[in-house]
């Protein structure tokens, strides 16, 4: 799975360095203060997409200054499901910090930390080594992957009522917003991880069924065109770092006092409620 090419095209214009900063500030106070923004391809409809992952990099940096971790990578977009239900129809990819990981046991705090949230299920993997793009192929990062884990991770947008183009999601840390993983540990090498089927319940009743191959062909393929497409930022994967490998199934809006249960076959089940 190679990258995809991250460049200026014709009829697209990078935003300068100054107002890479400025978007990426409005977009921290957004984060921050837990409100929405006007999409900001209504101001710049032409911004191109390494732009908008300049603006993703400035608002990294303020929460890094924050104090917070970088603890691994996310790739966003992979299923057709969630292509659809966006309007958005290429991956991309955004950061992972501490601030953002919840402990398995430990409710999600819809009302103190998220706007309009929306959980997918997929699979987390975590690196016993790094994976240094690009050109690096399935072999490599499946020797590179420590253990699988089940993740719900819930993405938000401060976009106003997700009216999303590429370049907002990209600029706005493809849209993440915390995540859970769980605790039992599986190594994925000898399984086929695109036959996984999963199946998503809410408050009690199945609401989605998917597969792996559901992020594009497979989680490795999503995760090799993740470290390909960073090494072209010149970011590696880091050895430690929790990747997550994109959505299997719809992505599914929730609010304070939903309950739900993921389980996808031989990585195991995880249990989330919202407050």
């Amino acid at each position: 799975m190679e990258a995809v090419p991250i460049s200026d095209v014709a009829g697209q214009r990078p935003v300068t360095d100054p107002e890479a900063a400025v978007v990426g500030d409005e977009l921290y106070r957004a984060l921050r203060s837990r409100r929405v923004i006007d999409p900001l391809t209504n101001r710049w409809p032409d911004m191109s997409v390494p732009s908008a992952y300049a603006i993703s990099r400035h608002l990294l940096e303020r929460r890094l200054a924050d104090g917070e971790v970088m603890v691994g990578k996310k790739i966003g977009v992979t299923s057709k499901p969630v292509q659809q239900m966006l309007d958005v129809h290429q991956p991309d990819f955004g950061f992972l910090t501490d601030a953002m990981l919840i402990g398995t046991g430990q409710e999600v705090p819809i009302s103190s930390a998220l706007i309009q949230p929306r959980a997918e299920l997929e699979i987390a993997f975590v690196l016993r080594k790094d994976v240094v793009g690009p050109r690096v192929n399935n072999a490599q990062v499946l020797a590179a992957i420590d253990y699988a884990l089940p993740c719900f991770e819930i993405v938000d947008s401060r976009i106003k009522d997700w009216k999303i183009r590429i370049q907002d999601t990209i600029a706005d840390n493809a849209s993440c917003g915390l995540f859970v993983i769980g605790t039992h540990a599986v190594d994925p090498r000898g399984l086929d991880l695109d036959l996984a089927g999963c199946v998503v319940h809410k408050n009690g009743h199945v609401i989605s069924t998917g597969a792996g191959a559901a992020a594009l062909g497979s989680p490795i393929n999503a995760v090799v065109w993740l470290a390909n497409t960073l090494g072209g930022f010149g970011i590696p994967l880091k050895a430690g770092e929790i990747i997550l490998s994109g959505s299997l199934v719809p992505l599914e809006s929730v609010v304070a006092g939903d309950s739900m249960v993921g389980t996808i076959d031989r990585i195991g089940s995880l249990s989330i409620r919202f407050n």
